[in-house]
């Protein structure tokens, strides 16, 4: 029996950013998992500002060279990665000169406003961590993701690639932080978020895109929910709890990683695969 393998889709990574409480805990998860017996792969935005010689990151030419098309337009995908000596774990960066070169994350520093295109960005980068781990081969039991910048995966596992024999029996985690975006976003996402296998009915959540609905959206297609933070929006713990999925409270730095990993046994329960 093989051991379970997780995906870790993340907002951000600590030390490739500023530290930040979902950094701090996409760090120290992944590898304390992988310590507890389970297989893991890590994904991540490659925003401008991430020092690419300090950290050493380079480009992984047989996953790149694809195009994803948003909005009627190309946009190259360029997969790179990089290593964390001290944990033995890389972490996969998704790239794009027209999305993620600009030298700073989801706000620009200059206004300390929300990029208008902070929509197609996440389109980008959640279709792009999909076709990567096509390219890879790697099959997920589970697919973690952290943060808003997510959202998008849990919709797109489970009704565009529900047929691929990749993820057809992959488990979807979905962790709400306290972080939120105020402004909603672009009001042409539901446009630009269409792929094969999805909807303007399934997407419906978005016709205005505000954080609570995109949390919604994410809820909605995932096997199992955690709060991440101490506070999190009111509505969406009363929305997560309505759902009847299983849920998992915020839990402190000392149980998190105990806690998630008996957590990914939990919704796997019905599956043959468990860490050995």
């Amino acid at each position: 029996m093989r051991k379970a393998r997780v995906l870790f889709v993340s907002q951000e990574i600590t030390p490739y950013l500023d530290e930040t409480h979902i950094g701090k805990i996409c760090r120290r998860l992944p590898q304390a998992i992988q310590e507890r017996g389970k297989e893991i792969r890590t994904f991540m935005p490659k925003y401008g500002n991430i020092n690419e010689r300090r950290h050493q990151l380079h480009e992984v030419i047989r996953l790149s060279g694809m195009n994803i098309v948003i909005n009627n337009a190309d946009h190259p995908l360029i997969i790179k990665v990089a290593s964390i000596p001290t944990a033995r774990m890389q972490v996969y960066f998704i790239d794009n000169d027209d999305y993620f070169h600009r030298k700073s994350v989801l706000t620009d520093k200059a206004t300390g406003k929300y990029f208008d295109d902070n929509d197609e960005r996440t389109v980008f980068f959640n279709r792009g961590v999909i076709e990567t781990v096509k390219k890879l081969g790697w099959a997920p039991d589970v697919i973690h993701c952290h943060g808003w910048f997510t959202g998008l995966t849990p919709l797109y596992i489970k009704k565009a690639f529900t047929e691929d024999p990749l993820f057809a029996d992959t488990k979807i985690i979905f962790t709400i932080y306290e972080e939120e975006f105020t402004k909603a976003l672009n009001k042409k996402i539901i446009d630009k978020a269409m792929i094969d296998g999805v909807t303007k009915k399934e997407l419906k959540h978005l016709e205005d895109a505000t954080y609570v609905n995109l949390m919604k959206l994410a809820i909605d297609h995932s096997d199992g929910i955690s709060f991440g933070s101490e506070k999190i929006n009111e509505e969406l713990v009363k929305y997560a709890k309505k759902a009847g999925k299983p849920i998992l409270e915020f839990k402190g730095e000392a149980e998190y990683a105990d806690a998630y990993n008996e957590f990914y046994d939990l919704v796997l329960e019905n599956s043959e695969v468990l860490a050995d």
